[in-house]
């Protein structure tokens, strides 16, 4: 708060603590799935949150069936837009890149329809398969029989 908002916060008649702030909107990037087959369901898509207040940038990707929306939006209200404007079955982006999975070819994760290099994000925190640490990865190279500089003993 600079030195003039604190002079007209004095000076104010209205009583400056019965004000009320508006919460301001972050930039967001709002990534959606959404079936897109030709070129009318790519300008019917983009159409229908190119209007939205907030919106800075609009991105298709047809073959991904990706909608891709740049602003100072809310996830909820662009899906909800999107669905009521186009009609189509909408949603949050499911796919994450497969390297940043640990287990890319897991049960349930593991997505036929996802585009390539992707995989369904999901959060399991009781998933059985764990990655080895570097360490366990070390000792088990330290004694392995492709290893020339292994250990004399073995």
């Amino acid at each position: 708060m600079g030195a003039l908002d604190h002079l007209s916060n004095i000076f104010d008649c209205r009583g400056g603590s019965n004000r009320k702030y508006k919460k301001r909107k972050q930039l967001q990037t709002v990534e959606i799935k959404v079936k897109i087959d030709c070129d009318g369901c790519e300008r019917k898509v983009r159409k229908s949150v190119e209007g939205m207040k907030g919106v800075t940038s609009v991105s298709v990707e047809r073959k991904q069936h990706k909608l891709t929306v740049v602003g100072y939006v809310e996830p909820h209200k662009v899906l909800s837009r999107v669905a009521h404007r186009t009609g189509k079955k909408v949603e949050l982006w499911p796919y994450v890149p497969y390297d940043i999975v640990a287990h890319p070819y897991a049960q349930g994760v593991y997505d036929k329809k996802a585009p390539a290099g992707y995989v369904r994000y999901v959060e399991d925190p009781h998933n059985q398969l764990a990655r080895a640490s570097s360490t366990e990865v070390r000792y088990t190279t330290a004694f392995s029989d492709e290893n020339p500089a292994a250990c004399a003993v073995m």
